[in-house]
């Protein structure tokens, strides 16, 4: 079976409203473009009993998860130890890691004309971004070298993947765990959605043949969006059937029937593969 995948994104920053978060919008891209999709995602801020409390679960889901933000070496920054307090170990340097922000280190020293000087504070407090729960892998960084890192999620298939908030390190890295260990499952199952703009037809009036829908075809899903104030259409329903391709036309046939039984006034149709 294909996992399921999710995402955490951490940091006050995002809650506070200082930062726009990207991941979420680019995530979904990520696995779309593979033929994959997000299951689920949660925001968090730098709260460590609430990271650990989210990282716990992201385990115990046995979903293929990436979190995103808290793994510096900044006070602010509790990612790290989360996950191991989440999985109940504790933090190492990971000897992969250590030579990969050593290696960092003596770049900058040489770019900035300077002595390699390892035992320097600055220098030991870099590798602290090393330290990962015990057993966990490294993840390449194709930006600064300095690596994220994962942890399987103990009796399941399920991982959790740990990046930078920072986009431009972050999707590189996300892209290259669903390439390295998921490639198995890209477009496996092809699934479509397909839809119609619905006006003058309020939902509670339409419920009884979504859900009529839903039975008859139970592999399939009925969704309903409704706006207000579309640019466009104005106020409208976008109502539709989404699932596994094979199955979707006999679902959208059936459902376009109801709606012209109904009366419904009806816009353009809709077709979304992926």
């Amino acid at each position: 079976m294909s996992p399921q995948f999710g995402l955490i994104v951490v940091g006050d920053e995002i809650l506070s409203g200082k930062r726009v978060d990207k991941h979420l919008v680019k995530v979904i891209e990520l696995l779309r473009e593979r033929g994959l999709g997000l299951a689920w995602s949660e925001y968090v801020g730098d709260d460590p009993q609430r990271i650990t409390a989210a990282l716990r679960r992201a385990f115990a889901s046995g979903d293929v998860v990436f979190c995103t933000g808290g793994i510096g070496a900044t006070p602010d920054d509790h990612t790290r130890a989360c996950a191991a307090q989440a999985l109940g170990v504790s933090t190492l340097l990971h000897p992969e890691a250590r030579a990969l922000i050593e290696t960092r280190i003596r770049r900058l020293a040489s770019e900035n004309g300077e002595p390699y000087e390892p035992d320097r504070a600055d220098n030991q407090q870099r590798l602290k971004m090393g330290e990962f729960p015990t057993g966990s892998r490294v993840i390449p960084n194709p930006y600064n070298q300095i690596p994220g890192f994962f942890c399987d999620s103990p009796g399941s298939r399920g991982a959790v993947y740990f990046v930078p908030g920072f986009p431009v390190m972050a999707w590189p890295m996300i892209a290259w765990a669903l390439d390295s260990f998921y490639a198995e499952h890209f477009h496996q199952r092809a699934r479509t959605e397909h839809s119609v703009v619905v006006f003058d037809s309020p939902e509670a009036a339409l419920t009884p043949l979504m859900e009529q829908i839903e039975r008859d075809y139970p592999n399939i899903c009925v969704f309903c969006l409704p706006s207000v104030d579309h640019p466009v259409h104005g106020p409208h329903l976008e109502l539709g059937v989404k699932g596994p391709s094979a199955l979707v036309p006999p679902a959208w046939e059936a459902l376009r029937t109801g709606l012209h039984q109904f009366g419904a006034r009806l816009g353009p149709e809709l077709v979304r593969a992926g």
